[in-house]
């Protein structure tokens, strides 16, 4: 079977150490959207790993990784991601394959971003500003830049064209000329000859690979409550963070994706703007960030911390079809005398059961908390379910119990590899 692996709530669950978690059970792990402005962190023997395109399952030896043509690629950024590893004595030669049909990053997308955010004022989104948004704009405008376009090495062919169109458009916005389309385009063809190496048609591969029994899991990045749909729309990002992203984004059937797992904190973060019920300004929430250290892995950003939001994870989980959860960072409630959940909304006179699809509405929904008692026993390194103190057994199945039915198969209860407890590995086909 295989699995597909996503966020259930706004991203930063900690979904790069579940992908490393389940990587040896699988041959190849492909990612489906997102950019370099997903920021995936694992430890391994107490060495910190930072990714940001190449999947997680990159750590793992034998284990092939494809990024998809659903992800937005700066080649500069992946380079960089790839010496990074081979530094840290991680070979990616012949286990790294890229889309030919992946969208291209490039200069003048981020100064498009840049403008854009400085234009919106206090309504400004909260990007990473690193052009993920305006290049999936030229995308879906069918101007966009693809991969497998770079080979053209003509003179006036149709990539010169498409980025001096482009640069064009780039120089009009910002109202100068600074950027040169001809530098533009010779600074991509230098990175070519390196990149080749890695072009395929991913779709094609992945197909072949699941005849031949070869077992996928799929990545996700950022979280469902980001996706370009589903989420709190316009505080997203600007691709299909769900499940059915992975069956565009990497060119499969639906029917391929076995199971989807769904990554949560057992608390909530949130990075940049946009409604957050549960946000806790005060001491708690400075506690939750302090412990959890919750600063962005790709920005460095403070993430916006609170309690459990049950309603968003219930809502992930009918959305993406959630066949379990994976509840990660339960250590950093350790020590709390008491636990809030949030377990509905109150908006205005009414009690609301379901996120409002309505952005004002939710801004202005307040959270209805059920509360738990806490624990005193540390959690942090249990590998065992009967290891948790009794309190934490209760709150983790009172989160399964008002988060749509998803049962908890995974905790994670610290940084490392095994500081995990896997409670149900036939949800997961791993049995």
């Amino acid at each position: 079977m295989n699995l597909c692996v996503l966020g259930a709530q706004w991203g930063d669950e900690g979904k790069g150490k579940i992908v490393d978690l389940l990587t040896p059970n699988f041959s190849i792990v492909g990612r489906y959207q997102g950019g370099h402005n997903a920021g995936h962190t694992v430890y391994v023997s107490g060495q910190k790993f930072v990714l940001h395109l190449i999947p997680s399952g990159i750590l793992h030896p034998g284990v092939v990784c494809a990024i998809g043509n659903g992800v937005v690629i700066d080649p500069t950024a992946l380079f960089a991601e790839v010496d990074e590893l081979a530094r840290l004595g991680i070979d990616i030669a012949g286990r790294l394959f890229v889309s030919e049909k992946a969208h291209v990053i490039l200069p003048y997308h981020r100064d498009i971003e840049l403008l854009a955010e400085a234009r919106r004022g206090e309504r400004k989104i909260g990007t990473t500003s690193r052009g993920i948004g305006p290049c999936y704009e030229d995308k879906i405008a069918r101007r966009g830049i693809r991969i497998g376009d770079i080979a053209d090495t003509t003179g006036d062919g149709p990539l010169a064209s498409a980025i001096r169109e482009n640069v064009d458009v780039r120089n009009r916005l910002a109202g100068n000329s600074d950027v040169r389309w001809q530098d533009v385009l010779a600074d991509l063809r230098k990175l070519w000859p390196r990149l080749q190496p890695l072009v395929s048609d991913v779709s094609l591969y992945l197909d072949r690979a699941m005849k031949a029994g070869k077992r996928v899991l799929f990545e996700g990045a950022q979280g469902t409550l980001l996706d370009i749909d589903h989420g709190t729309y316009p505080y997203v990002t600007s691709s299909s963070a769900t499940a059915g992203g992975a069956a565009t984004g990497l060119g499969v059937g639906p029917r391929a994706i076995g199971a989807v797992l769904g990554v949560a904190k057992a608390y909530t973060t949130r990075v940049g703007a946009g409604p957050l019920p549960t946000e806790l300004l005060g001491a708690m929430g400075e506690r939750l960030r302090e412990t959890g250290h919750e600063y962005g892995a790709s920005t460095g950003r403070p993430r916006r911390c609170g309690w459990y939001d049950a309603v968003a994870v219930r809502y992930a989980t009918r959305v993406n079809g959630l066949a379990a959860l994976a509840i990660t960072k339960l250590d950093v409630l350790d020590g709390l005398d008491e636990l809030e959940i949030c377990t509905a909304y109150r908006c205005g006179s009414e009690t609301l059961t379901e996120m409002p699809g309505d952005t004002a509405q939710f801004a202005a929904c307040e959270p209805v908390y059920e509360t738990l008692p806490g624990w005193k026993t540390p959690t942090k390194g249990a590998r065992r379910w009967d290891d948790l103190p009794p309190n934490a057994q209760h709150y983790i199945t009172r989160l399964e119990e008002v988060s749509g039915g998803a049962a908890a198969a995974i905790i994670s209860t610290g940084s490392e590899r095994d500081d995990t407890i896997i409670r149900h590995p036939e949800m997961l086909g791993l049995v």
